[in-house]
């Protein structure tokens, strides 16, 4: 298994919205709806846009990248709308004590 980072705490993260992190050689959008996390990579499949920047469908489990409008499942990283046909990684979050960690393959 990989390193578990500590990325912050849960009040780093606002609810309804993603944020960029930068870890080891990975950028990942880590998306907070309500206590739920999730995380992934922040690299648009299609065409390389940050997913970060994009809109979080917090009752469809989606992130949408706003360079043309691909969605992501926010639990399993597949795209559920064009163009992008190629999934990104997921990354595993956990909460403990108050702080938010990464599982990095």
């Amino acid at each position: 298994m990989g390193e578990k980072v500590a990325i912050g705490s849960l009040e780093d993260f606002e609810s309804g919205a993603a944020t960029k992190v930068e870890l080891v050689g990975h950028r990942i959008a880590v998306v907070r709806i309500g206590d739920d996390f999730y995380a992934l990579g922040d690299r648009c499949s299609h065409a390389d846009s940050s997913l970060s920047e994009g809109e979080v469908y917090g009752e469809d489990r989606e992130l949408e990248c706003w360079k043309h409008g691909s969605t992501f499942s926010l639990d399993t990283g597949k795209p559920t709308t064009l163009p992008a046909t190629r999934a990104v990684p997921v990354y595993k979050v956990t909460v403990e004590d108050g702080k938010v960690w990464v599982q990095l393959p």
